[in-house]
């Protein structure tokens, strides 16, 4: 593809485009919307028709082909396929769908958890995307298993995924004037040591999987702070297995990273334990302040339209029970089996991986 295209507006389809928000990138990118050449418009055109034939019936607007065609660089089959087992893990997901997940899911061990392992979107970076914060020096699976379960914590993610597709970027694009469909990701490893990072690597290659194949194009940036000793000599290896494009979004930074990050985040939207000047009332972790909760900009996520109850819900998974400690509970190793085109992200923490 080439760097750049001529800016034009959207080309809608009035079946599945249904906007209340900007739909033209603020920058000229190659294949994102605004910023499309006429063979990507025939791709997406095409890829629409080849989804229709195969029986998609959802989720088959202009931006989120956009999105599926970009993360396997135009070619029409290869989207088609991730879109067909994107749509297959929603449908099924938990049991009861991830449309249904998302409008019945009570994280009500939030607060306890996040004593262990933050994990929260929190106000904007200076081009106007939700900001994500991930913190790993403090998990503790022992005290952690006793709260909550990985599936459970997987699940809270999810719903942070769709939650983020839909009102936070919406709601974002309207305060901005202009599309948004990326995050700004924090990835803290202060105090986390390799024993730390290998206990959770099961957890993380299980939420790194999701996010790749189900929320392709999301990241826009992503800072990993406090890196400890080495990381950065292992970061350069694997960088060469990635996406040159995903690499020029990941920032490896040490301890004094402040100068660097407030470049990116407004001082007035980090939180002060990062080097800003934010101090939500009940600490910013669980604020979750940003654009998505002014009625000025939000509006109601389509997600919350409930949808008619399908025939058969009897193995749905109760979703608002917490779980008591279980014994052998462990987060699991990772999976080993990847996908067979390079995803364009790196497989870490969960908007860090969503690019």
């Amino acid at each position: 593809m080439a760097a750049t295209t001529a800016s034009h507006e959207l080309k809608l389809d009035p079946k599945y485009d249904d906007y209340e928000f900007p739909t033209t990138a603020p920058t000229p990118q190659n294949g994102h919307p605004g910023h499309t050449t006429p063979e990507q418009d025939a791709q997406v055109f095409q890829l629409r028709g080849a989804l229709e034939a195969a029986g998609s019936t959802q989720n088959l607007d202009t931006l989120t082909l956009l999105r599926f065609l970009r993360a396997r660089k135009f070619n029409v089959e290869l989207a088609k396929q991730m879109f067909l087992d994107n749509e297959k893990w929603r449908k099924e997901y938990a049991g009861i769908g991830v449309e249904e997940l998302v409008r019945t899911f009570e994280y009500k061990e939030r607060a306890e958890v996040f004593k262990y392992y933050p994990q929260y979107y929190h106000k904007t970076d200076k081009d106007g995307r939700p900001l994500y914060i991930e913190q790993l020096g403090n998990v503790d699976l022992t005290a952690m298993n006793k709260i909550t379960s990985q599936e459970r914590m997987i699940q809270n993610l999810v719903c942070e995924y769709e939650k983020m597709a839909d009102p936070r970027l919406p709601a974002c694009s309207r305060k901005t004037g202009h599309l948004l469909e990326t995050s700004c990701s924090i990835l803290d490893l202060k105090g986390v040591g390799i024993a730390k990072a290998t206990s959770v690597y099961g957890y993380l290659g299980a939420v790194s999987a999701i996010s790749q194949n189900n929320y392709p194009e999301r990241l826009g940036k992503l800072y990993v702070i406090n890196a400890p000793w080495g990381f950065a000599g292992v970061f350069s290896i694997v960088k060469k297995f990635l996406d040159p494009v995903t690499v020029s979004k990941i920032h490896v930074l040490g301890s004094g990273y402040e100068k660097e990050l407030l470049k990116q985040v407004p001082a007035e939207n980090l939180p002060k334990v990062f080097g800003g000047h934010c101090d939500c009332p009940g600490g910013c972790q669980l604020s979750d302040a940003g654009p998505w909760q002014d009625p000025q900009w939000v509006k109601e996520p389509k997600w919350a339209k409930k949808a008619e109850k399908a025939e058969n819900t009897s193995g749905a998974i109760d979703n608002t029970q917490l779980p008591g400690p279980t014994e052998g509970s462990a987060i699991p190793a990772a999976p080993t089996d990847a996908s067979t085109v390079p995803a364009d992200q790196p497989a870490i923490a969960p908007n860090t991986h969503a690019v």
